[in-house]
């Protein structure tokens, strides 16, 4: 009866080696998928995450004309954006190659410590994406995008100051699934549960 349809809640994002089986709806991410923040949306800044469908068309103006008369389709895009509250090295990866913190243990006289290049690798690291967040359909269900291919596109800036806290923001723009079933998929689907299960 509510209006489950206005969603107020922030998405919580997972990432995946390229290839990883995407969870059902209706259970949690396990095994090879990684929460994006170590606590997820307990991470993120109170903006949440941008999902962001864009494109571009070339309008069709005959010279007899004032206006468009057809369009085409020349770019997509799909991406997701969030500015992330966890420097923690294992989550600070994420913005540059993706390979995981080094760890060197304490020693007589030497502090233990954890260690990331931060050059990125030239070879760009691909990621499966999952963002789940609440279903439009019904109170406890669940809403996720699944995003096959994508790679982290953003130009972190974190800023060091007093009495706030410092941000990572990513950006994961999706790259097109060469394996898609239809054209639709090319980017991946968005699933919301609409039915309890029987």
């Amino acid at each position: 009866m509510q209006p489950f349809e206005i969603i107020g809640a922030p998405l919580t994002l997972w990432l995946a080696p390229v290839a990883t089986a995407f969870p059902l709806i209706s259970a949690d991410p396990s095994g090879s998928w990684i929460k994006v923040g170590t606590n997820g949306d307990k991470n993120q800044s109170g903006e949440g995450v941008t999902v962001t469908h864009g494109y571009t068309f070339q309008e069709v103006k005959p010279g007899g004309t004032t206006g468009p008369v057809k369009a085409f389709l020349d770019e997509e895009n799909l991406s997701f954006g969030l500015t992330l509250w966890d420097l923690s090295l294992e989550q600070y990866q994420l913005a540059l190659a993706g390979t995981a913190p080094s760890t060197t243990a304490a020693g007589v006289g030497t502090a233990g410590y954890k260690k990331i290049g931060l050059s990125h690798s030239s070879t760009v690291k691909e990621y499966a994406l999952l963002a789940r967040g609440v279903s439009p359909y019904g109170d406890g269900w669940s809403m996720q995008y699944e995003v096959p291919r994508c790679y982290q596109s953003g130009s972190p800036s974190p800023v060091y100051r007093k009495a706030q806290p410092s941000g990572l923001a990513l950006r994961w723009t999706a790259l097109e699934d060469m394996g898609a079933s239809s054209a639709e998929e090319r980017f991946g689907r968005l699933i919301a549960q609409h039915a309890a299960a029987l």
